[in-house]
């Protein structure tokens, strides 16, 4: 990934979505041969000349002002993710970051007292993930919520690799379309952030080359930033929920994030993950005995009875 063409094509892509009556900027009819705005509006609407920011969409990013960046995030209707894509993507290009050679980043370790904060969530479903999706730890219950997610033998297990490589993904997550695009959106995000992370390059690498569904994605340029929201997952053994969810990143752990879910109480959904949780916390205890084979429970999804 070359810094100047990744500046240069999201600024394409941003502008290319907004229509001139979104802009507030009239119209003078007839055929236009740009989907969205073109480049001298953009330029007027963020107060530079044309030439200027023609420089700027075809990559020369040096020595771009923070302040010409938030004109631009106005101009061009930037959400939250989408601007700190975009200054991202400006101060790689100035510190020539993206031609660095790709460094491994250090194995993430989770702490014993995360791994216990997960562990206290006795009924509610939580993991521990990296920025690459990596799950890396998880409580019983979400082990359980998890467990065609973590079937895959590949270790450390990745929702991005699961969402794209695996078939069983489109009846786990009945909103597939919707959650591969924000898997997609968050690694996009994540390559803008740290653009020398050798495992994400890999990563996105290996995505693209075996999926063309990733690789059209990944084309879109689309960034987000997972803080909440509602997930609908089709569990094997206890069917459809709803969950929320919050990302809660660890302060004193770079780049780790707890994510938990939780149900509405007294709803279908909420009964399914007690369902779930009592499942989970007689596997375990059968596990731990060495009984399993005279278990009447079902067995974990991917694993043999």
């Amino acid at each position: 990934m070359d810094a100047r063409t990744e500046f240069r094509d999201f600024l394409t892509s941003r502008r290319a979505k907004i229509t001139p009556e979104q802009a507030g900027l009239p119209t003078s009819g007839g055929n236009r041969r740009v989907t969205g705005l073109r480049r001298e509006e953009v330029a007027l609407l963020a107060g530079v000349s044309a030439d200027y920011y023609i420089k700027l969409e075809r990559g020369n990013a040096r020595g771009v002002s923070d302040s010409v960046l938030e004109a631009l995030s106005r101009a061009l209707h930037l959400d939250e993710a989408e601007r700190a894509h975009l200054f991202d993507l400006a101060a790689a290009a100035n510190s020539s970051t993206w031609t660095r050679t790709p460094t491994h980043t250090p194995k993430p370790h989770v702490r014993p007292s995360t791994q216990r904060i997960l562990d206290s969530m006795s009924t509610t479903p939580a993991y521990v993930r990296n920025r690459r999706l990596d799950i890396l730890a998880t409580n019983q219950v979400g082990k359980a919520l998890l467990a065609p997610i973590l079937a895959a033998p590949r270790r450390p297990p990745n929702v991005a690799r699961f969402m794209f490589l695996d078939p069983t993904a489109t009846d786990y997550y009945p909103d597939w379309e919707r959650m591969a695009a924000g898997t997609v959106a968050i690694l996009r995000a994540e390559a803008g952030r740290d653009p020398h992370d050798k495992a994400l390059i890999e990563l996105v690498g290996e995505l693209s080359t075996q999926s063309d569904l990733f690789r059209t994605r990944w084309a879109t340029h689309n960034v987000l930033q997972h803080h909440g929201g509602v997930k609908r997952i089709h569990h094997p053994v206890v069917g459809e929920l709803t969950l929320s969810y919050e990302a809660l990143e660890l302060p004193a752990d770079t780049g780790l994030t707890i994510m938990a879910y939780s149900a509405e109480p007294a709803t279908p959904a909420g009964d399914a993950l007690n369902l779930l949780a009592s499942w989970a916390a007689t596997m375990d205890e059968n596990n731990i005995s060495g009984s399993e084979s005279h278990s009447t429970s079902a067995p974990w999804p991917g694993t043999s009875a």
